[in-house]
């Protein structure tokens, strides 16, 4: 999943598949922590009325949160399931604007206070991000990106879905965070590297926020089916997969509870760069 060299690069197929699942998505998938938002707010020294980007806007969960707070939120959103769940979502929200774009191809230059990536950071493009981020930033405006990880060292039921992983979707890789042999933080790569090689950015912070999520065996596979690398699995590969995972849950009690883990990444506009 690297490109050479450098940080993963994503087929549009893997961008784009949370669209087949976008209204499970909405429902099922959590949102983001009253503390992750406020310590945005806070390192970013956002108030009322200051003017944001918001990159893969995705149902809202991330917008709502913005607008809540009194920002200006144009989201950018390219699969329009997703977008149209987003704007059902920020209908009373004046100051939320969203459109169906890409990042790589978004052509908005007015600069704002802010650029925000809930959950989906990794999915532009490595060569091109900091860059367009750089130019759509206002001095010393800040570049956000917040990820939710499953923390499966602290998950107790871990062992026993690995276990139904290898039984039942032998080859499946562990590249993304919801396989619980996958290292999930790698999907964000190394912020303080990627932002300092940039030569655009500077001081950059990670923090981190724990949280713990409880889902009965019927609300985690279907969470997992709102994840790319499950969505994209065969019809038949993915019942199996699906139906051991249930029945691993049921016969552990009938309810996981799955630690997480936020990280909030930031770091400040270089200007005069």
């Amino acid at each position: 999943m690297e490109a050479s060299g450098g940080p993963a690069r994503f087929t549009d197929e893997q961008r784009l598949a949370f669209g087949r699942a976008a209204e499970l998505y909405d429902e099922i998938r959590p949102g983001y922590p009253k503390n992750v938002v406020d310590g945005l707010i806070l390192t970013a020294d956002l108030v009322d009325g200051d003017r944001v980007y918001e990159v893969g806007a995705g149902t809202g969960k991330g917008t709502i949160e913005l607008a809540r707070r009194g920002l200006a939120v144009l989201g950018i959103e390219p699969d329009p399931s997703m977008l149209r769940i987003a704007r059902r979502h920020c209908m009373a929200f004046d100051r939320v604007s969203l459109i169906a774009s890409d990042f790589e191809h978004f052509d908005q230059t007015a600069p704002r206070r802010a650029l925000i990536s809930f959950q989906a950071w990794h999915w532009t493009a490595p060569e091109l991000r900091y860059q367009r981020a750089h130019r759509l930033l206002s001095p010393g405006g800040t570049l956000a990106a917040i990820w939710s990880f499953p923390d499966w060292q602290r998950c107790s039921l871990r062992q026993t879905l690995v276990a139904a992983y290898e039984g039942s979707a032998p080859g499946m890789g562990a590249d993304f965070p919801m396989h619980p042999a996958s290292e999930p933080t790698a999907l964000a790569g190394d912020w303080q590297v990627e932002t300092t090689a940039a030569g655009l950015f500077e001081n950059p912070t990670v923090r981190l926020f724990r949280w713990c999520c409880r889902y009965s065996s019927t609300e985690y596979i279907r969470l997992l089916q709102t994840h790319q690398d499950h969505i994209l699995l065969t019809a038949d590969r993915r019942s199996r997969l699906l139906t051991t995972i249930y029945n691993a849950i049921e016969v552990g009690g009938g309810t996981i509870d799955l630690p997480l883990t936020s990280h909030l990444c930031t770091a400040s506009r270089r200007d005069g760069a």
